[in-house]
């Protein structure tokens, strides 16, 4: 029955959305200074991070960063004590952007190839990838896709890892917290959506996503299994001033773990209103709130679980802050949402804080501080003793060396408290990074 309300909701918005298209007098032309922005609780993109002056569009850019990292941790708790390594890593990377009047889409892939010093039984081809779509279908209707892609035995082997996380305004929350320092994984994230502007200051839109998390060797991440999600949305915006925007979603989840071959299966339905406020032109405030009603079935792992249903109601809410400007950036949000549990045994009470800030120092010098907090309080009332949190926290400076080469040093660490044999004799990671990267762009069309 949930299933059949989302796809009726999301095929109503697409239906309303195409007979736009059929008919473009169908109602007044709504100008370029008319078009309504899409808020951040429901436009399912990340914020970027990007700094004004480096903004570009119709580009192709390739290159390579080739780096070498020291963690103290490479093994978690299967060594039962810490083992530090040195990696050395490279990763080739092509992007592609390209914006017409109607259309803007992007492409950016970095296979990689890592390998260890000591622990070469963990080497690893690397692959990152980010896809993302937007098309202009009439005036009033736009759609959009996002799609990112990781396979990698670490998430620190990225090549830009002080500005790869990526942080969400949604209503909707990924959670990647639970974090294996060392461990051969596959992490996908993807979402698409449709809007339609059916007034001058009012727009209707629909969507949906899915999360998958899948780790290859279930030996190197004691305690945590493969999970995955889907969503749907459907949201209704008013713009009540230039500037202010108010509107009313209804969300959909579907949160699946597989702890030992089974299946824990938590579904949400969630009614929340939103407020997003433009105070300048790169300057974004959100907020969101409402009640969120979940039903979770449990497999029978233990005799605690006997495989029954509860059902609960719980508040969701959160807040984002978006900034560009010129020589600084930042970019903060948090979240209190029922989200997937990361590998988790089932569906969590997710808390979560991120932030990201960039600022040129100089002409030639960029330091960036990136950082999250997650709160993960299992939703089972008798899976409570896998609670715990983790913090993560990326500081780095960039220099530009020449033109088309930058260096960058950089610290990361991470700190987990989880009942779990991966982190209860080895809970913190601490990791210092030097990567060197050569980058040429062209614009398109020349």
């Amino acid at each position: 029955m949930q299933k059949r309300i989302c796809v009726a909701l999301i095929l109503f918005a697409a239906g309303s959305a195409w007979a736009q298209i059929a008919d473009p007098n169908a109602s007044t032309a709504i100008t370029v200074e008319d078009r309504m922005l899409v808020p951040a609780p429901v436009s399912g993109d990340n914020y970027s991070v990007a700094l004004a002056s480096e903004e570009q569009s119709n580009y192709l850019h390739y290159g390579i960063t080739v780096g070498a990292a020291y963690s103290d941790n490479v093994l978690g708790g299967t060594a039962g004590h810490a083992v530090s390594d040195m990696s050395y890593s490279a990763w080739p990377t092509i992007g592609l952007d390209e914006t017409t009047s109607r259309l803007h889409w992007g492409l950016t892939y970095a296979p990689g190839f890592t390998v260890y010093q000591r622990t070469s039984e963990r080497n690893e081809a690397d692959q990152n990838a980010l896809l993302s779509f937007q098309y202009r279908l009439s005036p009033h209707v736009t759609f959009n896709a996002r799609d990112t892609f990781q396979k990698s035995s670490s998430v620190f082997n990225q090549p830009d890892l002080a500005s790869s996380a990526g942080v969400s305004g949604g209503t909707q929350v990924p959670n990647f917290s639970v974090i294996a320092p060392i461990a051969n994984r596959l992490s996908n994230i993807g979402n698409l959506g449709i809007t339609y502007q059916f007034g001058a200051n009012d727009m209707i839109g629909a969507g949906g996503g899915f999360t998958n998390l899948h780790y290859s060797d279930t030996s190197q991440v004691s305690g945590l299994s493969d999970d995955s999600s889907q969503t749907a949305t459907a949201f209704y915006s008013h713009r009540i001033a230039k500037r202010h925007y108010v509107g009313a979603a209804y969300q959909y989840q579907r949160l699946l773990s597989y702890p030992e071959g089974l299946e824990n299966n938590t579904q949400t339905n969630s009614a929340l209103l939103f407020y997003t406020v433009y105070p300048a032109t790169r300057f974004s405030l959100s907020v969101f709130g409402g009640p969120q009603y979940s039903e979770t079935t449990e497999p029978e792992l233990t005799t605690s679980l006997t495989g029954e249903s509860f059902c609960k109601w719980t508040p969701a809410a959160g807040a984002s802050l978006s900034w560009e400007g010129r020589r600084n950036s930042a970019v903060f949000s948090y979240a209190h949402v029922i989200s997937g549990g990361s590998g988790l045994i089932g569906a969590v009470r997710l808390d979560q804080a991120s932030l990201s800030f960039r600022s040129q120092i100089t002409r030639f010098l960029t330091g960036s501080i990136a950082g999250f907090y997650a709160n993960n309080n299992m939703l089972s009332p008798s899976l409570q003793f896998d609670n715990g949190h983790t913090f993560s926290g990326t500081v780095a400076l960039q220099r530009t060396l020449t033109e088309h080469i930058t260096g960058q040093i950089g610290y990361s660490r991470l700190h987990q408290t989880y009942n779990l044999p991966i982190f209860a004799t080895t809970p913190d990671t601490n990791r210092e990074f030097i990567s060197i990267t050569y980058d040429f762009a062209r614009p398109l069309g020349r």
